[in-house]
């Protein structure tokens, strides 16, 4: 139904109450993930999904987010507003019983919204019963707005109406609870980046986002929809064929949307949302489209004999290899795993993803021949070169079946074998890495030095990767094995240290060692087992007592606050410190400062290593202009 229809089925007798929230201030965690800052994000996408599943139904084509200078956020849409009626189940308004009722809202009949993300119903009322105070104000179709405002989950005021109005839509302010959060801090830029994936898969809609706390202003629409999205993420990369694949279909209340380009890259990037929601583990619309993609260009390169009757057919992993694809659905009963709602599970997806991926990619290839070709050649290198890889890991194995434990000659293993207590120091030069050794508590910190700057593998094939001296002994030392192999169960070490000069080469060193982990051993980032340590730049020395300082802002406040005669060291790297230095400042569990890496949001890490390590260097410059100053450690 077009937007701006009226819908008059979607009233009080269409909310549905089903069951009280008293347990969600005492165990926010289950509700929200964390009660850090993504949790903080998640009570805004809560509030920006209600206002969503009113675009999906046709009625809402703007929303607006405003992040206020008191940190109070404000989220408004031009949809049909909440209903103000009385419920006839509970005898309480509808408002109300929205903002204060789990499992209370009009997603859960069909005739009020066909398709939704926010199937599980938990979304405002946990908005509302986390935060320090919320006013609700609903322009409604008599022509005036009700307001109603509450403060950790109970009303201060009955719904009533405050002011006449001409428009429609609901407005939700709200200020997250210091009770529960601590300090309010927004990550604006993962909240920038989730708000212009939903205008990407919501073409007909426009986001306003306006952050008046650091006075930037966004307007995010994207009028080419999923295939804008694709170009976007294939930035900087040489594609195979100029514009995206498309393929659309509807059946009934079922619409699947599937944008397809295939790049020089070695990485698969696969990224898939169900009633746009983003389903980071996949499911089964994820398995029916590698399923189709295999059997469509397998058949494509039979048929044109670039396959001879005896060949193996072509793996899927080889041609997906180097595809950026999106897929969006939506679907009306959509069974989700799990409460985060991360991996679909509707058997009857797959099949459907899959007929119509193979229908419709295959009559693509049939007018496109040359497009077909270059992906099929393409495959068949890469399947080559992973039979390579595959002779280089045996290799691989037996060279190290011949050192001593099977581990690098060069890695100064702990004596620990418990490896929830062992540390692997990943350090930059010879020099820095004799420190190390001298300098570690050898019962649970190994040291592995690396000579140079390893392999930049984001351009690199796995089999060249195996070649690399470095990056071999990281995979003989860590003991996981990379990619398909990994095997978390056999890590050697729950704390993969980075350690490199704090100046431009040792930050470059640091980006390739984590496009390394991230591309072929993502779940130790995932599971929060690397870090970055943090070495002083200064020590500085005053009656007697040594300090450290790490940037040229900490030097100069320290001068401000301690004037008179310093004694002040710089250091220009590593291999500079002596062992005692080195451990005191960097290794000292009781004194040293690292930097967990960690994974938000696989989308938005899978687009910066594309821009720090790939072929834009322009780009590249600006990224790291607008980043340099940003950094999150940890006192560990």
């Amino acid at each position: 139904m077009p937007r701006g229809t009226e819908s008059y089925d979607y009233d009080s007798t269409r909310i549905q109450l089903l069951e009280d929230i008293d347990a969600v201030r005492k165990r926010p965690g289950m509700y929200i993930g964390s009660t850090g800052p993504d949790g903080i994000l998640q009570l805004i996408y809560e509030v920006v999904d209600n206002a969503i599943d009113e675009a999906l139904a046709g009625y809402c084509d703007r929303i607006g987010v405003t992040i206020h200078e008191d940190l109070r956020i404000t989220v408004e849409d031009n949809g049909r507003g909440i209903p103000v009626g009385t419920h006839s189940e509970s005898g309480i308004n509808t408002v109300e019983l929205v903002l204060t009722t789990l499992h209370a809202g009009g997603k859960f009949n069909t005739q009020s919204y066909k398709v939704s993300g926010g199937l599980h119903g938990v979304g405002v009322s946990v908005v509302n019963a986390l935060s320090e105070h919320l006013t609700v104000d609903v322009h409604w179709r008599d022509g005036k707005v009700y307001r109603q405002e509450f403060a950790r989950g109970r009303k201060l005021m009955e719904l009533a109406p405050v002011d006449k109005t001409e428009r429609r839509g609901t407005t939700i302010t709200f200020i997250p609870d210091k009770e529960i959060f601590g300090d309010i801090k927004y990550n604006f830029s993962k909240l920038t980046h989730r708000l212009q994936e939903l205008a990407y898969l919501n073409p007909d809609l426009t986001i306003y986002l306006d952050n008046r706390v650091a006075e930037v202003q966004r307007t995010l629409h994207a009028e080419g929809g999923i295939v804008a999205f694709v170009k976007d993420l294939t930035t900087g990369k040489e594609s195979l064929h100029p514009e995206p694949i498309y393929l659309a279909d509807a059946r009934g209340e079922q619409i699947m949307e599937a944008a397809l380009l295939f790049t020089d890259s070695m990485d698969e990037e696969l990224f898939t949302f169900v009633n746009n929601i983003n389903t980071r583990e996949g499911g089964t619309h994820l398995t029916g489209l590698r399923s189709a993609l295999t059997r469509v260009f397998n058949d494509y390169a039979r048929e044109r004999r670039l396959l001879r009757k005896n060949d193996d057919s072509i793996p899927g992993e080889a041609i997906r290899e180097g595809l950026v694809a999106v897929l969006s659905l939506k679907v009306q009963q959509p069974e989700f795993e799990g409460q985060t709602k991360t991996k679909l599970g509707n058997p009857e997806i797959r099949t459907y993803v899959d007929e119509v991926v193979r229908e419709q990619l295959g009559q693509y290839l049939a007018k496109n021949t040359g497009v077909a070709r270059a992906v099929v050649d393409k495959s068949l290198t890469a399947y080559r070169a992973r039979q390579a890889a595959a002779k280089a890991r045996k290799l691989v194995r037996r060279k190290g079946a011949l050192l001593a434990n099977g581990l690098p000659g060069k890695l100064a293993d702990c004596t620990s074998e418990d490896p929830t207590k062992s540390e692997l120091y990943i350090v930059e030069g010879d020099s820095a890495g004799g420190s190390a050794k001298q300098g570690r508590d050898r019962n649970f910190q190994a040291i592995l030095p690396l000579r140079g700057k390893v392999l930049n593998v984001e351009k690199a094939r796995l089999g060249k990767l195996l070649e690399n001296q470095e990056l071999r002994a990281i995979i003989t030392a860590l003991g996981t094995g990379i990619r398909e192999e990994f095997d978390r169960e056999r890590l050697r070490y729950h704390r993969i240290i980075i350690m490199s000069d704090a100046d431009v080469d040792g930050a470059h060193i640091r980006t390739l060692l984590l496009t390394f982990f991230y591309r072929n051993l993502r779940p130790l980032i995932e599971h929060g087992h690397v870090y970055i340590a943090l070495p002083p730049l200064y020590l500085v020395k005053r009656d007697g007592k040594r300090v450290s300082l790490f940037t040229e802002q900490e030097l100069a406040r320290y001068r401000e606050d301690n004037p008179g005669k310093l004694s002040i060291q710089r250091f220009k790297g590593l291999g500079e410190m002596n062992p005692d230095e080195l451990w005191d400042t960097t290794m000292n569990p009781e004194t040293r400062t690292l930097a967990q890496v960690g994974v938000r949001d696989a989308l938005e890490a899978d687009q910066i290593f594309s821009v720090l390590m790939g072929s834009d260097v322009a780009q590249r410059r600006d990224f790291i202009r607008e980043n340099a100053h940003r950094v999150e450690v940890l006192d560990i």
